[in-house]
């Protein structure tokens, strides 16, 4: 079982304004992978020229660009809406990146009210995302949204 309280205590240390958005994603990816059970991939896709393109992640390797309407992330991304899907072979127009993975949580990231990436999490567990993962990531995107807003030099993407 999951401390949610203790992760996010580490998920808010790791997430310093202060320091570039790429290490900080990759910190939290790594945090989340290997701090959450039955987790099997976690990382961002950032929107660049009308398309999400993979950036920092822990998991096995991934699709590289997803156009946006497409999949779970991109689908998340032009509702600009938290996707949470319990069973991903149910989801029409899913994405098989790594054929393990039965759900999927989805959360966009804004900078400026407009979505500029997404954080995608993947389980090999069915319904496997609650209330206390919905929570915890919601914070979680929250804070990322306010590093990105208080250091946007280093925001060069």
């Amino acid at each position: 079982m999951t401390d949610y309280n203790a992760l996010w205590q580490s998920a808010e240390s790791l997430l310093d304004p202060q320091v570039h958005p790429l290490s900080n994603l990759a910190n939290i990816s790594a945090l989340i992978r290997f701090s959450i059970t039955d987790i099997n991939w976690s990382g961002f896709y950032f929107l660049i020229d009308d398309v999400l393109n993979l950036g920092p992640f822990c998991g096995l390797p991934a699709c590289i660009r997803i156009p946006v309407g497409r999949g779970v992330c991109g689908t998340a991304l032009q509702q600009d809406m938290v996707l949470c899907v319990p069973d991903v072979h149910a989801f029409s127009g899913h994405i098989a990146c790594d054929c393990n993975s039965r759900s999927e949580l989805v959360i966009p990231i804004h900078l400026d009210k407009r979505v500029v990436c997404v954080l995608d999490i993947d389980s090999p567990v069915l319904n496997r995302f609650g209330e206390d993962e919905l929570d915890f990531f919601g914070k979680t995107a929250q804070r990322i949204e306010y590093c990105l807003a208080e250091n946007r030099t280093l925001w060069k993407l």
